[in-house]
C-alpha cells in the first residue's frame, strides 16, 4: 500500500488504490499534505479489532482537487472520510446536512457518503476535545473555567463552542484581533445566560486580546488554559506569561509531540499541576469519527497507549 494515493489514483479506473490488496478501500482521511497523518494506523486497528473487511487510506488533494476527489469516493462505494487542514470549511459547503457544531463553525472534520448520493458532515473535534479533558484530567469542561487560546481559528473555534454547549463555568477567549474575538463572543452569550445564576453572561464570558492586563487577569484566574494556536508547530511558546500558570490547575495543547512542547514547558515553569499534549484528541475525535461509520465505538486505551509509545521511541 503507497503511503499516499492522489486524485490522479482515483481517476485511474483500474482503481490502483486496491492493486494487489485483497480488502478493498472504502475509508480515507483528505488532507494536503498528508502522509504525517496517524489517523489510519487508528482506523485500522478499530476495522481490523472488529473484523470489518474495509481498509482505511490517505488521499493528499490540493484545494482545487478536494471536490473532485470527495465527489469520486463516493461514486467509488466509499464509506466516508475524515477531512483535515485545509480543507475543513470546504468539506462543509460539500454537505446536504450537518451537525449542530458544523453549522455553527462552518468547519467539517468527517464525512459520510449516504445511499442515496447525499453528504452529510459532522465536527468531531469539539467531543474529541470534551472526552479527552475527562479523560487525562478526571474532570468535565463544565465544572472549569477555561482560557482558551486561539479562539477564532480552526479547531479553536469548534473548541469554543464546545465550552460554551457544555455550559463550562466561565470561559475566557483569547486571540490577535480584537474584531473577531467580540464577534465570537456575541455569538456563545447566549449559552451562558443562566436563570438560576446570579452571574449574567458578561460574567461567566470574556474575550481579551493577547498579552494585554486584562488578558493576562482573566487568564491567572482559569482553571485550565488551553494552547490552540499553532505556536507549538513552530517550536514557540504563545503570548502568555508563566505566572498566568502559578494558581491553574491544568494545560492542555492540542499539538501532540514526541517530547513536552514549549506551551507544556512554559506551564509547567508557571506552576501548572498538569500539562498534557493534544494526542488524548486525536485518539477521541476518531473514535466518534468511527462511530458515526460504524454504528458503535472502539476502545480507545490501547490505541493511545501505541502512539505514544511510537511518539515515545521517536524521541529517543
Amino acid at each position: 500500500m503507497k503511503p499516499y494515493y492522489t486524485l490522479a489514483d482515483l481517476l485511474d479506473e483500474g482503481h490502483p488504490f486496491d492493486a494487489g490488496e485483497s480488502v478493498p478501500a472504502k475509508l480515507a482521511v483528505i488532507g494536503f499534505p498528508i502522509a504525517h497523518s496517524k489517523s489510519p494506523a487508528m482506523q485500522q486497528a478499530a476495522l481490523d479489532a472488529a473484523g470489518i473487511r474495509a481498509r482505511y487510506i490517505r488521499i493528499q488533494a490540493s484545494p482545487e482537487e478536494f471536490g473532485e476527489v470527495v465527489r469520486l469516493l463516493r461514486e467509488r462505494g466509499f464509506t466516508g472520510a475524515n477531512v483535515t487542514v485545509p480543507h475543513k470549511q470546504a468539506a462543509c459547503s460539500l454537505c446536504n446536512d450537518t451537525d449542530a457544531l458544523s453549522r455553527v463553525t462552518g468547519s467539517v472534520n468527517t464525512l459520510v457518503f449516504q445511499k442515496d448520493g447525499s453528504v452529510s458532515g459532522f465536527n468531531t473535534d469539539g467531543p474529541g476535545f470534551a472526552r479527552a479533558i475527562r479523560e487525562e484530567f478526571s474532570v468535565d469542561l463544565r465544572d472549569l473555567k477555561v482560557a482558551l487560546l486561539g479562539s477564532c481559528g480552526g479547531a479553536g473555534l469548534a473548541l469554543a463552542y464546545t465550552c460554551a454547549m457544555q455550559r463550562c463555568e466561565r470561559l475566557t477567549l483569547a486571540g490577535r484581533s480584537e474584531e473577531k474575538l467580540q464577534e465570537l463572543k456575541n455569538r456563545l452569550s447566549s449559552f451562558f445566560i443562566d436563570e438560576h445564576r446570579l452571574e449574567g453572561a458578561s460574567d461567566r464570558l470574556a474575550a481579551h486580546q493577547n498579552n494585554t492586563p486584562r488578558f493576562n487577569a482573566a487568564v491567572e484566574d482559569a482553571d485550565l488554559i488551553v494552547n490552540a494556536t499553532p505556536t507549538s508547530l513552530q517550536n514557540k511558546a504563545p503570548l502568555v506569561s508563566p505566572f498566568a500558570f502559578d494558581g491553574c490547575e491544568l494545560a492542555y495543547d492540542l499539538v501532540y509531540a514526541a517530547k513536552p512542547t514549549p506551551f507544556m514547558e512554559l506551564a509547567k515553569q508557571g506552576g501548572a499541576r498538569h500539562a498534557s499534549d493534544g494526542l488524548g484528541m486525536l485518539v477521541e475525535q476518531a473514535a466518534d469519527s468511527y462511530e458515526i461509520w460504524m454504528g458503535h465505538r472502539p476502545g480507545t486505551q490501547d490505541v493511545y497507549a501505541k502512539l505514544r509509545e511510537t511518539l515515545d521511541k521517536s524521541a529517543k
